[in-house]
């Protein structure tokens, strides 16, 4: 597919030989692939070029993937996958609170990888079909390109977030579980990783993320998104 040998992959490892595996792997799928042996390599190069995902390596010395993470995610919402020998739901939560959009445990099947890239790069394409616009107080979100803007300037998502304000907005004003939500928005981590993820949205788009508005909790159901949807007929 031309999106697949269009995207620009990124790989961050401590591991000479994991990094050349991994790389290998994704060329031979059509991917174009650069690599970086630390955090600070990483960051020079995301300077320096744009990226369309991140596989970053847990357990690396210095900076690791969790920290590398949070750096990336205070200016940037390119996707990023994790990758550790940890598997824990502890970890798969701390990943996904640094702003993570996927998390692998070592070791895995190199066919599982493809198919954690390809959702992650599935998601961030702009989508062609469906509703076209959600609004919500000063907030509009626009389900074809998964862009959030408050008065016509744009704001920041994670491919997470981005995930899972799409899956509320398909349904807005109707609750949607947390187990949907999971397996849209936190790669099926679980109900745990959803809540993580909603605390990060409603940071962003709550006056009071404590006393939310627009996300709310359905005690027993899930969450649901007060907003009014925008269908439109027309070419946009």
């Amino acid at each position: 597919m031309t999106e697949t040998r269009q995207s620009h992959i990124l790989v961050v490892d401590d591991d000479d030989r994991i990094r050349e595996l991994l790389s290998r792997y994704l060329r031979a799928r059509g991917y174009r692939v650069s690599s970086a042996p630390h955090a600070d390599k990483a960051l020079a190069m995301l300077r320096a070029l744009a990226f369309d995902l991140l596989i970053l390596d847990v357990m690396m010395p210095g900076m690791d993937g969790f920290r590398l993470t949070e750096v990336i995610r205070e200016t940037g919402d390119v996707p990023i996958l994790l990758l550790t020998a940890r598997g824990e739901p502890e970890d798969r939560i701390r990943g996904l609170s640094a702003g993570a959009d996927d998390y692998l445990a070592k070791p895995f099947e190199p066919e599982e990888l493809i198919l954690r890239v390809q959702a992650i790069l599935r998601r961030s394409l702009p989508r062609t079909q469906g509703p076209a616009r959600v609004v919500f107080g000063p907030w509009r979100f626009d389900l074809d390109t998964a862009s959030l803007e408050r008065d016509g300037e744009r704001v920041r998502l994670t491919g997470g977030e981005a995930a899972l304000l799409t899956a509320l907005a398909q349904s807005p004003g109707q609750p949607v579980s947390r187990q949907t939500l999971s397996d849209k928005a936190a790669a099926g981590a679980g109900e745990r990783a959803v809540d993580v993820q909603v605390t990060r949205l409603r940071r962003k788009i709550e006056a009071d993320p404590k006393d939310p508005i627009w996300v709310q909790t359905v005690r027993g159901e899930g969450y649901k998104l007060v907003a009014e949807p925008v269908f439109e007929s027309g070419p946009r």
